[in-house]
């Protein structure tokens, strides 16, 4: 049942975030995808993948990677006295927003040839889908506390 429940809270949590990410990039016309980054990050720092690779590339590392976020705040629930309240998920969505930004900051590093998107526009965007992905990660957890 916990793997479940982390497997759900992944797929949820990333879900939103990304849904979020989508719908300020057309709302505000700009390149926020996160998916669609990753590939143009893999892409400019020399990466060989075939076309179709490119395309699942982004998407796999995107929700690995929020699958390694819910491990880590399933380690702080289970090793710490802290419990997944709203609280929590908002604290714990600020610490993600910081710890995205810097490793996007580090990304974009990579490629000489930099994605055209005004960074601290895309960093603020970043900083507030984080949010939605935790508050999303505890909405999951207490759906399951229920059963």
């Amino acid at each position: 049942m916990e793997i479940l429940k982390i497997i759900l809270a992944t797929i949820a949590g990333t879900s939103v975030m990304t849904a979020f990410s989508y719908l300020a990039s057309e709302t505000f016309n700009k390149l926020w995808k996160e998916p669609v980054l990753l590939n143009l990050v893999v892409a400019k720092a020399s990466v060989e993948l075939t076309p179709r690779r490119k395309s699942i590339f982004g998407w796999f590392i995107h929700y690995f990677i929020g699958l390694a976020f819910v491990l880590c705040y399933e380690f702080v629930w289970n090793n710490f006295d802290i419990d997944p309240t709203w609280f929590c998920g908002l604290i714990f969505g600020i610490i993600s927003g910081f710890i995205g930004i810097f490793s996007w900051f580090l990304m974009f590093k990579l490629p000489e040839e930099k994605p055209k998107i005004k960074f601290k526009q895309y960093y603020l965007q970043l900083f507030i889908a984080h949010i939605f992905f935790a508050l999303t990660v505890i909405a999951v957890y207490k759906l399951f506390s229920l059963f």
